[in-house]
């Protein structure tokens, strides 16, 4: 969720860069192009309207940066949240100021460019350096900005983008010949999710799965909140500043006018939906096909399948079921210590977050509930496309990799209570739920009791909402365990056709040191001919540095160039060894008193050079390194 920073779809694009880098390999590498679809937060807003702002030197006027202008935001706060805000019920502008998305990559890569607060903000930038320094051309690497506020169907019904997407994806195999790699990371997915269910209403039936293997090679799942995230309902009841300097109860303000607040919900993966074709050609009166259709493990399983329950809130004593009649019937059931004149504690699942009872039962006493509740039954489960807080079945597409991060300190569930100021400072948080490296803590450091995953999630999205795609996999399932940095082989732990259950989680029985950080990879070509599903793991991985990761770049890049490779001898990418592929892999080794990996790295000073790491270069072309890794 938070800032859904996308970060390197453009490794795909690295072999575009291989025309220029591996010239001796036979292939068309320059026929590659690759989609990036950013985030939560991650586009640059203009305004498009003119605004004086009194008080301020500083006016909006058109084209000016809205998100992310800090100057303006520090300078002029009442007017910046007229440019970001929305009409909580229609998602209409605000009467005096409209905001919309930039386009190009310069959208996605600097969201407050400037000496300081450039590299703060700092989101594609590292990635597209990387992609100039393998010859990559501009026109391969297509960013698609988009409103990052608003629902999904509302980007289609004001600004066209699901229809602007498609027609990106034929552009570019007009213009380059090839398919292209989709890049999402974050809410990027949800929105990637929603544009494949949407073609299918676009497309006849039976050329649907034919445009997808026509414009689609492969696609990168990174950091995917794929039931969710935790931290949206910490912004939803008392705000989440995200870095920024306003207060939460600004920041909660303004988070709850975006439709876009609600489309990352945790939800349960035990409920569903009717298919989207019955919906759509029912006809008649479609209401009855919106209900969710949860299965028995919902009603046998505690929490909704999470490892505890989302929210755990105190509310003033119900004195007669007259005086607050909205969470009577729910305080029945999910109340805790109800005593006469007393708080009391009610608890709610993923499924009462998602299916709106957690917001009927507070709407007494908050009221941002009822707009809430609004959003959520307008634009989420009365969407004619999608319910989007439902599980996601694998995609119809050839190549999946879906990459996240894992063992972080993690927000799972929060205690919030009364905090006996006005809105939107209403409620404050009392304690919070983490999950580290698969056991239960509170804020206090006291372990909790729950169901905890295997691991934990990237300090963002849980590992329970992140490791959904593991279903993804077949019943067999090979499993790599390397180190993250450049190795030569000797710690590769490898397990093949490992028996996998739907629905479980796979555990690898693998050692580990506790000062290496590793990649997990899981990967399944066998079960679905002409596909191919993998998921990685990467230890302590942030959930937003993630997309800046050298190592994540480098695996993208080797796995992208080994899949255009004409001799290629297996399905993936050998994991066997990992050298340096780049002068800045290359480094010096103090112990030895030389250049680390001798093999591959040379001393070689050039002038400008200001430390003995910067002279440590490679000795061979990056053509020749790549040879081991058909």
């Amino acid at each position: 969720m938070r800032g859904g920073h996308v970060g390197f779809v453009i490794s795909f694009i690295l072999l575009a860069a291989a025309g220029n880098v591996c010239g001796e390999f036979a292939g068309d590498y320059s026929k590659l192009s690759g989609i990036i679809i950013p985030g939560f937060a991650s586009t640059q807003l203009r305004a498009w309207s003119i605004l004086d702002c009194p008080y301020s030197p500083l006016d909006f006027n058109p084209l000016d940066l809205v998100w992310l202008d800090t100057t303006k935001l520090l300078s002029a706060v009442n007017c910046w949240l007229k440019c970001m805000m929305l009409d909580p019920y229609n998602q209409t502008d605000h009467s005096e100021c409209k905001s919309r998305p930039d386009s190009g990559l310069s959208a996605i890569t600097e969201l407050d460019p400037g000496y300081i607060t450039g590299p703060l903000s700092s989101v594609w930038k590292e990635w597209i350096k990387w992609c100039i320094e393998f010859g990559i051309e501009a026109n391969a690497i297509i960013a698609v900005p988009y409103d990052w506020r608003l629902s999904p169907s509302k980007l289609e019904e004001r600004d066209l983008y699901f229809h602007k997407l498609k027609l990106t994806f034929e552009t570019a195999l007009k213009l380059r010949g090839g398919p292209s790699i989709v890049f999402a990371h974050s809410l990027g997915n949800n929105v990637f999710r929603y544009f494949l269910e949407w073609l299918k209403l676009e497309i006849a039936p039976k050329e649907y799965r034919r445009w997808l293997d026509d414009h689609i090679h492969a696609y990168f799942a990174v950091g995917a909140p794929l039931l969710g995230a935790i931290e949206t309902v910490k912004a939803t009841l008392s705000g989440s500043t995200f870095g920024l300097p306003v207060s939460e109860g600004t920041a909660r303000l303004m988070f709850n006018t975006f439709g876009s607040s609600i489309w990352m919900l945790p939800f349960s993966k035990y409920c569903t939906t009717d298919n989207v074709y019955r919906r759509h050609f029912s006809g008649g009166n479609r209401k009855n096909h919106h209900a969710y259709n949860c299965d028995e493990h919902e009603l046998q399983s505690k929490y909704s399948g999470w490892p505890t329950n989302i929210i755990n809130i105190e509310v003033p004593s119900i004195r007669g079921n007259e005086a607050y009649p909205s969470f009577v019937e729910t305080s029945q059931t999910n109340s805790s210590g109800m005593e006469c004149g007393f708080p009391t504690q009610l608890s709610f699942s993923a499924r009462e977050v998602s299916d709106g009872t957690f917001f009927k039962a507070i709407k007494d006493y908050d009221p941002d509930s009822e707009r809430l509740l609004h959003l959520l039954k307008k634009s989420y489960h009365a969407d004619p496309i999608l319910n989007p807080l439902t599980p996601w079945e694998r995609p119809p597409l050839k190549n999946i990799f879906c990459i996240y991060g894992v063992d972080s300190k993690t927000e799972v569930g929060y205690y919030f209570a009364p905090s006996g100021k006005p809105y939107p400072d209403n409620w404050i948080i009392t304690d919070v739920i983490y999950e580290i490296e698969g056991s239960l803590y509170s804020r206090s450091g006291n372990l909790v009791e729950g169901n905890p995953g295997a691991a934990s999630g990237d300090e963002t999205v849980p590992y329970h909402s992140l490791s959904w795609c593991k279903n993804w996999l077949g019943p067999e399932v090979n499993i790599t365990r390397t180190p993250q940095s450049e190795h030569d082989g000797s710690d590769v732990q490898v397990h093949r056709n490992i028996e996998h259950q739907h629905g479980e989680d796979i555990v690898p029985d693998m050692t580990r040191l506790p000062t290496v950080k590793y990649i997990t990879y899981y990967e399944d070509s066998e079960s679905s001919p002409g596909t191919r599903t993998a998921v990685w793991e990467l230890d302590k991985a942030n959930h937003r540095n993630i997309v800046r990761s050298p190592a994540l770049m480098r695996e993208l890049w080797l796995e992208m160039w080994h899949d255009i490779h004409p001799d290629k001898k297996s399905n993936f990418v050998t994991k066997a060894k990992r050298g340096p592929l780049r002068d800045e892999d290359c480094y010096w080794d103090y112990g030895k008193a030389r250049c680390a990996w001798p093999e591959h790295c040379e001393y070689r000073y050039l002038f400008g050079d200001v430390h003995l790491g910067q002279s440590c270069r490679l000795k061979n072309s990056t053509s020749d390194l790549l040879s081991h890794y058909v």
